[in-house]
């Protein structure tokens, strides 16, 4: 208002336009910065050594007193060239910055700031997240930006759809789920991503499939295991993390539902559609004791924090975790296990389910000694369809026992049905954090 620049946007000005995150612990740029201005300084020195000598043995024109500042003290002229060296260094550093940025980022993102990031992410904790569908790479999506150690283990019980139907003719593993975590994961441009979500409208045979889910199941093919395709995929997508099977064996997924005959339904798709008509009570894997992919073992053991959910509860969260080899090492890793609720209840799996109800069904099928804490949304003010058959999640009145609920606004207000990915990612690293801090695990219900 009165032309005057506040002491804030002053601070905001330097930060930006002089880098100072180039000075950050832990860059690994200050000791070469030092070394290239003490490199500098002795070349200026040789440098001035040799135009001493030529000043004082030769005789120049008059011109050059003037060009060499000699009408001022030799204090004023020192202190005048080291502040025109000192603003080209910067404006050196910052140009070269943008330079070498343009080469591989967009226009506005800053080299020392795409250096931060990549060095917290390097910091950031192990994590495991367990799932499917949609509601896992919504989750990996935010935690990508947090840590480069994520491991996305996936459920193979998909049935349904182009997976189904790959799954069924060419005996593979169904690649849909995994398609969108690599789609998540991977750190590469929008349009690689919308490449591999691109699902083909028409053509023989080819219609309902994904570009994404055709581009795994052909590397399967040329490697000569899916496990294998997917490492290769993830490798040229550059995925951060690693995307790996719950098992490898060829599982499905059975359901008994409430009704006079207790009916059994078998196949991830037919029990959704199933449970439109009836009341899920339990779900379960045939053959029952198939072993977990061995990788995805050993990664369960070595986290830092273990992730179960978002995602259809009975057909994407709980086929991993019916896995009795993932059960075993959920059990005996001492990292906490948390588990996500969904924003909005599915049809024919979760109607009219609270968030307790979610994780009673939870520990009904797994036991009530593995996860200690539940994240539930509490933002209930967005413009939630009114004519959708979902509802959204609520607390409900059942006490919360022996776990804990921690309830934020983790809704994405654009489509409220589901996470949004940054706040999702915020909410859970916070807790992560302010708990490892406190060293006692506990937090209580708001």
């Amino acid at each position: 208002m009165n032309g005057m620049i506040s002491p804030r946007d002053l601070q905001a000005w330097l930060v930006n336009r002089l880098n100072w995150k180039w000075f950050y612990i832990g860059l690994g740029v200050k000791r070469w910065l030092v070394l290239l201005l003490l490199g500098i300084t002795v070349l200026a020195l040789g440098f001035a050594y040799i135009l001493v000598s030529i000043y004082r043995a030769a005789a120049l024109p008059e011109i050059f007193y003037y060009l060499t500042l000699q009408f001022l003290d030799r204090g004023v002229r020192g202190l005048l060239f080291g502040v025109v060296g000192v603003a080209m260094v910067v404006i050196a550093i910052t140009q070269l910055s943008k330079s070498l940025v343009s080469a591989f980022a967009t226009e506005d993102t800053n080299l020392v700031e795409l250096l931060y990031r990549k060095r917290v992410r390097r910091k950031g904790p192990k994590i495991v997240a367990l799932g499917g569908g949609t509601g896992l790479s919504t989750l990996l999506r935010g935690l990508k930006e947090h840590t480069d150690h994520l491991t996305a283990i996936v459920t193979v019980a998909d049935d349904g759809g182009s997976s189904g139907r790959l799954r069924r003719e060419l005996g593979v593993l169904p690649p849909g789920d995994f398609r969108q975590c690599i789609a998540a994961l991977a750190d590469s441009e929008p349009l690689m991503t919308s490449l591999l979500q691109y699902r083909f409208g028409s053509g023989s045979g080819l219609e309902g499939h994904s570009f994404g889910n055709l581009l795994i199941v052909a590397m399967a093919g040329i490697t000569g295991s899916f496990e294998r395709a997917l490492r290769e995929s993830s490798r040229v997508l550059a995925v951060r993390g690693q995307i790996l099977p719950s098992t490898l064996r060829n599982v499905t997924l059975y359901a008994e539902t409430r009704n006079p005959d207790w009916e059994r339904v078998a196949g991830e798709s037919e029990i959704t559609h199933r449970g439109t008509l009836t009341r899920i009570e339990r779900v379960y894997l045939e053959p029952e004791h198939a072993p977990a992919y061995p990788d995805a073992v050993r990664a369960i053991l070595d986290a830092d924090l273990i992730i179960a959910g978002p995602g259809s509860l009975y057909t994407s969260v709980l086929p991993n975790l019916l896995v009795q080899d993932i059960q075993n090492a959920l059990r005996a890793s001492n990292a906490p296990k948390v588990y996500v609720c969904n924003i909005a209840t599915q049809p024919g799996e979760t109607d009219d389910f609270s968030a307790q109800d979610h994780f009673a069904a939870l520990e009904q099928h797994v036991g009530k000694d593995i996860f200690s804490h539940v994240f539930a949304n509490d933002n209930y003010r967005v413009n939630f369809p009114e004519d959708s058959p979902s509802k959204m999640v609520r607390a409900g009145s059942e006490p919360a026992r022996a776990y804990a609920i921690v309830f934020a606004d983790i809704v994405d207000e654009r489509m409220p049905w589901r996470h949004d990915p940054a706040k999702l990612a915020r909410v859970i690293l916070d807790w992560y954090n302010a708990r490892n801090a406190q060293h006692n695990g506990v937090i209580r219900n708001p």
